[in-house]
């Protein structure tokens, strides 16, 4: 009988809404019970975007995967079941807004995260700040537009081509009665509602 002990990554389910909250409640209660040795790290993958509204650029920040929030969490592994420790586990399907740890069964421990998920994880949250901010609303093509800035300012379109690897649009402006393409970048633009 071997006891192999280290830390492995597992996913929780969350309210959705509430995962900062509960990322905070379980770092709050961690140190609350000095139970730092058993979690090395909780993430909870966002990206910034911003939208654009009466042509003011708003940024935010927003969940890459909402509802969910991942933990690395010291584990034991004992006759070949790998689980959390006992203490932090029970810390966290306590704290409110935890649903329950992914890939556990009911009355069953739950299952780490292999490495290749959470590879994925990392490297879409790496994309996510190489990336810099998203622009939260793609545009569609068909879709009315006015012109907030540029030589066309105060007109409005109809956007034939999104070509969203430049961030830019196509748009059909009316000038002088005739449809005239012109070539946008998505922050000289905003939606009609």
């Amino acid at each position: 009988m071997s006891t192999d002990n280290k830390y492995e990554w597992f996913a929780i389910r969350t309210i959705s809404g509430q995962e900062k909250k509960v990322k905070q409640a379980i770092e709050t209660e961690v140190r609350r019970q000095n139970l730092e040795s058993f979690i090395n790290q909780i993430l909870l993958p966002i990206e910034k975007v911003f939208e654009i509204k009466q042509g003011k650029k708003r940024s935010r920040e927003r969940l890459l995967y909402p509802g969910y929030m991942f933990l690395n969490l010291y584990v034991i592994t004992k006759d070949n079941q790998t689980t959390p420790q006992p203490e932090i586990m029970q810390l966290i399907k306590d704290t409110p807004g935890v649903v329950s740890f992914v890939g556990s069964e009911r009355g069953k421990h739950p299952i780490p995260l292999r490495e290749s998920e959470i590879q994925s994880i990392l490297q879409k949250i790496e994309e996510a700040k190489e990336s810099g901010e998203m622009i939260e609303t793609p545009f569609t093509r068909g879709e009315t537009i006015k012109i907030m800035d540029g030589h066309f300012s105060g007109f409005s379109g109809v956007i034939e081509e999104v070509m969203e690897d430049k961030k830019k649009l196509k748009v059909l402006v009316k000038i002088f009665g005739r449809n005239t393409p012109v070539e946008l970048n998505y922050l000289q633009v905003e939606r009609l509602t």
